[in-house]
């Protein structure tokens, strides 16, 4: 089998209606087009979910979702990975000052 490079993919905010108001025991519903965007990636990617949530509930929220057979894995650790999806992250282009400048003005995208 030919190696697959890994996609981590945050829950919150990307691939769940969240907007931040956290509720430790609820995961909100999946966002419209998250699951045939998982269906795409997994064709060519192994692709993980990775969620600061409790994992037990996490898994859940996958399985009620029928996301098991795209998703391979459930975790909180920052595995090494190809790509990382999150809805809070910047991508470093080599510039500081820019950087800074981005961390400053960021806002999530559900805030903008």
């Amino acid at each position: 089998m030919k190696h697959r490079k890994t996609i981590l993919i945050d829950l919150d905010g990307v691939l769940n209606t969240y907007t931040g108001n956290y509720n430790e025991n609820f995961i909100p519903s999946i966002k419209e087009g998250a699951k045939e965007f998982l269906e795409k990636l997994s064709q060519n990617y192994d692709v993980k979910i990775f969620t600061t949530r409790n994992n037990s509930l996490a898994r859940k929220w996958v399985s009620e979702n029928k996301l098991d057979k795209y998703v391979s894995d459930v975790t909180s650790f920052k595995s090494p990975a190809y790509l990382m999806i999150d809805d809070r992250c910047l991508n470093f282009r080599g510039d500081y000052c820019k950087t800074f400048s981005e961390i400053e003005n960021f806002n999530v995208w559900y805030k903008q």
